[in-house]
């Protein structure tokens, strides 16, 4: 375990340094290319409920217009929301992360920017939404499940075993951990013939060419069905059958 983290620390460090060279420029144009490639995933046109993680203002695919997107097309929109972990005991995170539903356009434009410079929910309006973990206090929570986890990460790779897309995260595990949550409560619902689809947005900058190496993973670390790249690229088992024509 101490040398899959001691990797994963080496290939964060590596892949800062690297993104901090993409240009603004490069990040606006391959955040076009990948809202218009997400378009023709059949994945994405028949989900009705998503959740997007908004974007850092640099070093990542920016989600603005897909949020916009999806909110137009009457999707249910859920965005990424950080708490203390109600639950204490040994091995769990102190923190954890749920999904929490933007009511509208308005609700969205509306969000203030954390310290990283991501648009972010105010948690006094937190037990009025409908989410993914709430309890009876926010609407239809007890039975909400998503079909579409629209994900970052740092670097992503493909098995080559298997095909399946190999994801590092910033390190703390709220995904995993999240994803974990989610498919326990599939299981408590009956749901566990229809799992969430996971589906990884980056710019090519952050795919592993074979010299670089490939993304280190241990046994909690959840592979996705698919990748869009900033070229346009879908990697995965998603690509390239799950498009619409």
């Amino acid at each position: 375990m101490a040398s899959l983290n001691a990797a994963k620390r080496h290939l964060r460090a590596a892949m800062k340094v690297k993104l901090q060279a993409v240009s603004q420029d490069s990040v606006v144009s391959q955040s076009s290319t990948v809202y218009s490639t997400l378009k023709t995933v059949k994945g994405y046109v028949g989900a009705k409920r998503i959740s997007v993680f908004l974007s850092m203002p640099t070093g990542e695919i920016q989600t603005d217009a897909i949020v916009r997107d999806a909110l137009a097309a009457g999707k249910e929109v859920f965005i990424p929301y950080l708490h203390k972990n109600p639950v204490e005991g040994p091995g769990l995170p102190a923190r954890v992360m749920d999904m929490v539903r933007l009511r509208d356009l308005a609700d969205y434009e509306s969000l203030q920017p954390d310290k990283w410079g991501i648009p972010s929910v105010d948690p006094a309006t937190v037990p009025a939404r409908q989410r993914v973990f709430g309890g009876a206090d926010a609407p239809h929570s007890d039975s909400t499940l998503l079909d579409l986890v629209l994900m970052p990460g740092v670097a992503f790779d493909t098995d080559p075993a298997n095909g399946a897309v190999r994801r590092l995260g910033h390190g703390k595990g709220f995904y995993d951990y999240f994803l974990f949550r989610h498919r326990l409560k599939a299981g408590s619902l009956g749901k566990q013939e229809s799992p969430v689809l996971l589906l990884g947005l980056a710019l090519s900058e952050q795919f592993l060419s074979p010299s670089e190496g490939a993304v280190p993973v241990g046994p909690l670390d959840q592979p996705l069905d698919g990748l869009i790249l900033g070229d346009g690229t879908v990697r995965g088992p998603l690509a390239p059958a799950n498009t619409t024509d």
